[in-house]
């Protein structure tokens, strides 16, 4: 008897992300909670010495060195590049070498080989963002195309990624894609962030992650709240602290930063403890926090700084630069739905705040039960 098709929907079963540039574990924590394996490559010492406290599988090493025969598993190429070059904190390099960038991804497509060219960039960390494309066209090359793909990066790599869908289109292997900007609070991350992602998937036509909070608006600044509308309110300094046991912030208080959100300049100054937090950067722990009455109140601990970004808050943090690692990571919280968008998942907003809150130790697959 002929052995039975196999299903249109057999390649969930074998999930397993290789991630690029994983830091300290943004993703690789959203995939923990959703009970998805993954293999996360990070040069960082100290974003590397995190990962092993936290029992995260990891390659240390330049993604440059590696290829996706490396990984034969992972069927999910996932990856968030350095974005300094890219953005308006940065030295901008990146966003001026746009154009060239853009040429590179056409060339790389056609099979041209750009390593000198990218080689002349001022700033070497700008032809990074093309290192996805690259394990992309070295996959596909070796007929072992990843069923799904998912990259983000500030909202000035936009363009890069629309190219890279032009790219993943031509491969003739049946990408179908989308990609926009996700604004981190409107997903219930403490903090107004805004990131560019691409959603691809060989097997179904993905959608960007619907909404399921408000989005923030400035105090005094109307609020255009549909009739209907079933989001739930953006979730505030006060109440993501509040998940951490090691400080009491039960005070009424605001945060003074020197940093803009977002790289919009009108929003540098303060936020309320009601509000989300501005960007969450590597000088996040610079920022000061002062109670209604003026008095200084110290700086957020590393648990509070991983409570704004939706890490565990007994998250393992460890080695060196922990601020900067703290910043460098996508929202575990965003990335829930970032992948569950790429792999067609469901995601309950209700369990989902519960699993935020858990342990580290204990949120394990505890969105896949």
């Amino acid at each position: 008897m002929p052995a039975s098709p196999p299903s249109p929907d057999s390649w969930r079963a074998k999930v397993q992300i290789v991630d690029l540039f994983a830091g300290p574990g943004g993703l690789d924590v959203a995939a923990h909670w959703l009970d998805i394996p993954t293999d996360g490559i990070e040069w960082d010492d100290g974003a590397c010495t995190t990962r092993r406290a936290a029992g995260i599988r990891t390659t240390p090493g330049d993604v440059r060195g590696f290829h996706p025969s490396d990984f034969q598993k992972a069927t999910v190429l996932a990856a968030g590049p350095p974005c300094q070059t890219f953005t308006v904190a940065g030295n901008g390099s990146g966003r001026k070498a746009l154009d060239e960038v853009l040429a590179f991804v056409k060339q790389m497509s056609a099979g041209e080989d750009v390593s000198a060219a990218l080689s002349r960039l001022s700033d070497e960390r700008t032809g990074l963002v093309l290192e996805p494309l690259r394990w992309l066209l070295a996959a596909n090359t070796v007929g072992r195309p990843y069923d799904a793909v998912i990259l983000e990066q500030v909202p000035a790599v936009l363009p890069v990624w629309e190219a890279v869908e032009e790219a993943l289109h031509a491969m003739g292997v049946g990408y179908k894609t989308c990609s926009g900007i996700l604004r981190a609070e409107a997903f219930g991350v403490p903090q107004t962030r805004r990131r560019a992602v691409l959603i691809a998937n060989r097997h179904f036509q993905p959608k960007l992650p619907a909404e399921t909070h408000e989005r923030f608006h400035r105090r005094g600044s109307p609020r255009q709240t549909a009739i209907g509308d079933a989001r739930s309110p953006c979730i505030g300094i006060r109440d993501a602290v509040r998940l951490g046991p090691s400080v009491s912030r039960d005070y009424e208080f605001e945060v003074v930063s020197n940093y803009g959100s977002g790289g919009n300049p009108s929003a540098r100054g303060r936020r309320s403890h009601t509000e989300p937090a501005a960007t969450v950067t590597g000088k996040i722990t610079r920022n000061r926090v002062v109670d209604f009455a003026g008095r200084d109140r110290g700086r957020f601990s590393s648990s509070e700084a991983g409570l704004l970004q939706t890490f565990p808050h007994d998250y393992p943090w460890s080695g060196r630069d922990i601020g900067q690692q703290i910043g460098n990571a996508i929202p575990p919280r965003l990335g829930v739905h970032v992948i569950a968008a790429a792999l067609g998942l469901p995601v309950d907003s209700e369990t989902l705040d519960r699993v935020v809150a858990m342990s580290w130790s204990e949120s394990r697959g505890a969105l896949a039960r």
